[in-house]
């Protein structure tokens, strides 16, 4: 068996391990000295938007010929991990940009990516996503908001509920019913919203556990004028689009996770090499030890996993589905116990905001819930190894 080729998928090359070194000294330098004030004071991270912006990290998946740096899926989620390492408010910029605009990417006419993609990719606008609803969360086919067939395009009506960076940004993609007696599921449609068609406002923003820094309210449509040629795909696909949307970018709450994940990590390391008691450092005991043990264990699977995912996202596999679903499932359940588990190390200091631990603990809970709850990512993943 000759050559080494095999053994080199099971490691990074040197071009990403530079973007990881590059997107890293920047969150350290940019964005993590003001994470905590962005958390305390729920504002956008405008520092960290513009940081990201002036080194081409705020929307990197974005094709070239729409101006964009054409990073592939396993790039956009090592950048969206470095940057929720320091931040995980401000690593929702490339991620809801991603989100917001893969409808685009997967079924969008030349015309509309043509019209939509360049300003994300220059930084002049962002893109985000509204498929949720009050009463259809997990259920997205219950949707309610409706889009009625005019003479010279459509006329949308309802709302849309926990749409992150709502009122940020400048583009929505929105899903919506355009057949009411269709059939459930094929006859949901996606258009491209801009925020200033009249008709379009904004709910009051939710008041969260974490990621504070990232807008979140509904989306309100009263009559909204779309165009024609604002629809993606074709009539009654919208659902299918979201779907395949959701396959690809719940890839990127894994890399989210992770960073968080890894953060809480570094802080627990450091933390407990300076604590002392009973005259020792309390790296000395066993129980410290295992702990981080099985803290750095968890992480690195988890890193692996949302890697294989980004990949197969890239090649656009058969199984993505299954991948993506367990990436995210595994990677925030992840997060979630080594966060816990940091505040417990850090004990009395853990549960107070003078150390960030309680706050990667806040944010780390939302991996499970957003881009569809960690029940629904468990039901994919059955349906789909019961179909072998």
């Amino acid at each position: 068996m000759g050559g080494n080729s095999a053994f080199d998928v099971y490691r990074l090359s040197d071009d990403y391990l530079a973007l990881r070194a590059a997107i890293g000294d920047l969150a350290d330098r940019e964005i993590a000295p003001h994470a905590a004030t962005v958390d305390d004071t729920a504002s956008f991270p405008q520092h960290a938007y513009d940081a990201l912006r002036a080194a081409a990290f705020h929307a990197p998946h974005i094709p070239e010929q729409y101006g964009g740096e054409g990073a592939d899926a396993l790039a956009t989620c090592i950048v969206i991990e470095e940057v929720a390492r320091a931040c995980a408010s401000s690593s929702l910029i490339p991620a809801v940009n991603k989100l917001g605009t893969m409808p685009l990417l997967l079924a969008g006419s030349e015309e509309l990516r043509q019209r939509y993609l360049p300003p994300v990719a220059t930084g002049q606008s962002m893109f985000a996503y509204g498929l949720s609803e009050r009463e259809a969360g997990s259920d997205t086919a219950s949707m309610k908001s409706r889009a009625t067939p005019t003479a010279d395009g459509w006329i949308l009506t309802g709302q849309k509920s926990w749409i992150s960076n709502a009122g940020i940004a400048d583009y929505y993609t929105v899903l919506a019913v355009t057949d009411p007696a269709g059939a459930r599921g094929n006859n949901i449609s996606a258009f491209v919203v801009d925020k200033t068609d009249e008709g379009l406002t904004f709910g009051t923003p939710e008041r969260k556990m974490g990621i504070k820094g990232s807008p979140t309210c509904e989306l309100l449509f009263d009559n909204v004028a779309i165009p024609a040629d604002r629809i993606i795909g074709e009539p009654g696909q919208g659902l299918k689009i979201a779907l395949r949307t959701l396959d690809h970018t719940r890839i990127t709450i894994g890399a989210q996770a992770v960073g968080i994940a890894q953060a809480a990590l570094d802080l627990s390391i450091s933390y407990a090499k300076e604590r002392s008691q009973f005259g020792k450092r309390i790296t000395e005991f066993q129980g410290i030890q295992f702990m981080l043990a099985d803290m750095g264990m968890q992480l690195e699977a988890a890193r692996q996993m949302v890697y294989v995912a980004a990949c197969k996202s890239e090649r656009d596999e058969a199984d993505l589905a299954y991948f993506g679903a367990a990436a995210k499932c595994f990677a925030s359940d992840v997060a979630m116990r080594i966060t816990t588990d940091a505040v417990q190390i850090l004990g009395g200091s853990g549960y107070v905001k003078d150390y960030a631990a309680e706050r990667y603990m806040r944010d780390a809970k939302i991996t499970q819930i957003y881009e569809g709850t960690n029940q629904i990512q468990r039901i994919v993943m059955a349906r789909h190894l019961l179909q072998r």
